[in-house]
């Protein structure tokens, strides 16, 4: 059973490095000095990328382009919270006008970002968030999400359709449900395209990004949600699901007025 069409989730919203702005208060920026003096020649950022994904861990990276007031202030604050996640995520600070650095800054496409600005990136590469200007330590800890939401974003920001499989042992019509996903993902025009999530909704940890998706943990039923990018939310289904009617819904959402994201997030909303 299909249900309505919900409006953009916050999960869209993180696609944009800048989606979430924020708010707070500390330090100086020597720590920043030593990190870019000890720089010979090499991306330290991108090696600071490659080392945190081999770790399983998530990387916060500070980037600055002045040594003024508020980047001094804010350094302080970043430094005081990733101290106390060591052992779940490294951290690094970025000028963006180093050209050792160049690399990241176009990746990440930070070069005209208002300054600072801290990317919290997931060990699959995902970028989970963005805190421009100011912020406090409970907001970077948002930076920290749920597997299922980083295997999410990071499909979305790879220009790749998602389809997440809200099922367990306990949901009715999980096998074809999951049957319909995955033949969806092995049709040759989707392939390439597509990731296909499984989620558990007795997982704790998913409870908000449930939440976002306005699916019940409690579901009796398997439901299947289809995204497409930035982080659109197509379709919800409920129970069976078969390869047509994902095909179909994704035919229907090319052809409308939101068509490639025309409206963002918070758009058109679902049709009265």
């Amino acid at each position: 059973m299909k249900t309505r069409k919900e409006p953009a989730l916050t999960i869209g919203t993180a696609i944009a490095l800048f989606g979430l702005f924020t708010a707070a208060p500390g330090s100086s920026l020597t720590g920043l000095r030593a990190v870019q003096a000890a720089t010979t020649g090499t991306s330290q950022g991108l090696a600071a990328i490659d080392a945190a994904a081999r770790s399983g861990k998530y990387l916060f990276v500070f980037f600055w382009k002045s040594h003024d007031e508020q980047s001094r202030t804010m350094y302080g604050v970043f430094q005081s919270a990733t101290s106390k996640w060591a052992e779940a995520a490294d951290s690094i600070g970025i000028q963006i006008t180093d050209p050792r650095e160049k690399p990241v800054v176009d990746k990440f496409d930070v070069s005209r970002a208002p300054m600072p600005l801290v990317v919290a990136i997931a060990p699959n590469g995902a970028v989970t968030k963005g805190f421009p200007i100011k912020f406090d330590e409970n907001q970077l800890r948002e930076g920290f999400v749920s597997p299922c939401t980083a295997q999410c974003l990071k499909a979305l920001q790879d220009r790749k359709l998602v389809l997440l499989c809200v099922q367990n042992e306990k949901t009715q019509f999980s096998q074809v449900a999951w049957s319909g996903a995955q033949d969806f993902k092995a049709d040759a025009r989707f392939a390439a395209a597509t990731e296909v999530v499984p989620l558990n909704p007795e997982d704790q940890r998913e409870a908000v990004l449930l939440r976002e998706l306005q699916v019940d943990p409690r579901t009796p039923q398997a439901v299947t949600v289809l995204l497409a990018p930035p982080g659109q939310p197509v379709a919800k289904f409920a129970g069976a699901v078969t390869k047509e009617q994902l095909v179909a819904e994704l035919a229907a959402a090319k052809s409308g007025p939101c068509a490639g994201g025309k409206c963002g997030p918070g758009g058109c909303g679902p049709k009265k």
